[in-house]
């Protein structure tokens, strides 16, 4: 394989082809085949597909993030990812940026949540000096499981007044980084509509919970080895490591090396690592029958 060729196997997967992504089905499609993708291009560049490049169709010119509300396309991308929400056809959860929403499709999502999901829901969040939940993410979560699916805005209001929006922004990512909440709906008008993540998808959590670290982990590297083609360690661990440490990475790309589950492919002067190709059985031909 050349790097060409890599470049053009990838583009065709994530849909910059000229190929793009904007019907609900369409949608569902792209995300089951590449497992998750990002919201926006991140700057510096990870390895992953954009939603806002598959729905474009191209890699040129997209808008990052903090553009974004300028630009018609987002727009119109974001109320489509936004449909896929809503039928639990893909979950969002936070990798690097707050904002920028990391989307994972749902036979994917349970490999995450085993990772950085609480192996307890049904406890709820409590406060404390060695606790990750602030006083006001706790309240929130409160109002979310009594009164949820909530909007952002009547969620602000029924916190009282004084509550900031950074403040709220910032209690709502408290309960998102350990999935404690789920994005369920959006709208102009009332903004983000948020609901506990083991009401909304118990199914998803259930499963989440009962998978083993090392089981979730190697299913990840397993499926981001198939939505980026090819990859050199490095790029799988520094992937990876934004929501599990390295080391844990390496030994899962190692066992999985030691099963053959991966294997090398040379591209160009590259050794990268790529999922090993399933063997084509061998069926001899029929001998033709000798004429009398």
């Amino acid at each position: 394989m050349t790097d060409a060729e890599l470049q053009q196997a990838r583009m065709q997967r994530w849909h910059l082809d000229g190929q793009p992504v904007r019907t609900l089905e369409d949608a569902r499609s792209f995300i089951e085949e590449v497992g998750f993708c990002l919201m926006y291009p991140m700057r510096p560049a990870i390895l992953a597909p954009t939603f806002i490049g598959a729905w474009v169709g191209a890699d040129e010119n997209l808008p990052v993030r903090q553009h974004a509300f300028s630009d018609n396309r987002a727009k119109d991308a974001t109320e489509l990812m936004v449909r896929l929400l809503r039928v639990k056809s893909a979950f969002e959860a936070p990798l690097l940026d707050e904002n920028n929403a990391f989307l994972l499709a749902a036979s994917v999502f349970p490999f995450f949540y085993a990772l950085v999901g609480e192996r307890n829901p049904k406890q709820p969040p409590a406060c404390g000096p060695r606790s990750p939940y602030s006083p006001l993410a706790c309240d929130a979560f409160e109002i979310i499981r009594k009164r949820g699916p909530i909007s952002k805005t009547k969620l602000g209001e029924m916190l009282g007044g004084s509550v900031s929006t950074a403040g709220l922004d910032r209690g709502l990512n408290e309960l998102l980084v350990k999935l404690r909440i789920t994005r369920v709906d959006y709208s102009d008008a009332e903004g983000s509509v948020w609901d506990e993540l083991s009401r909304w998808a118990p199914d998803v959590v259930r499963e989440g919970v009962s998978l083993s670290l090392p089981e979730a982990l190697s299913a990840l590297v397993s499926k981001y080895l198939e939505c980026v083609i090819a990859a050199d360690e490095v790029e799988v661990e520094t992937f990876l490591a934004h929501f599990v440490p390295r080391t844990r990475v390496r030994e899962a790309i190692h066992a999985l090396l030691s099963a053959r589950e991966l294997s090398f492919v040379h591209v160009g002067s590259k050794s990268l690592l790529q999922m090993t190709p399933a063997k084509v059985a061998y069926v001899p031909k029929p001998r033709a029958e000798r004429v009398r």
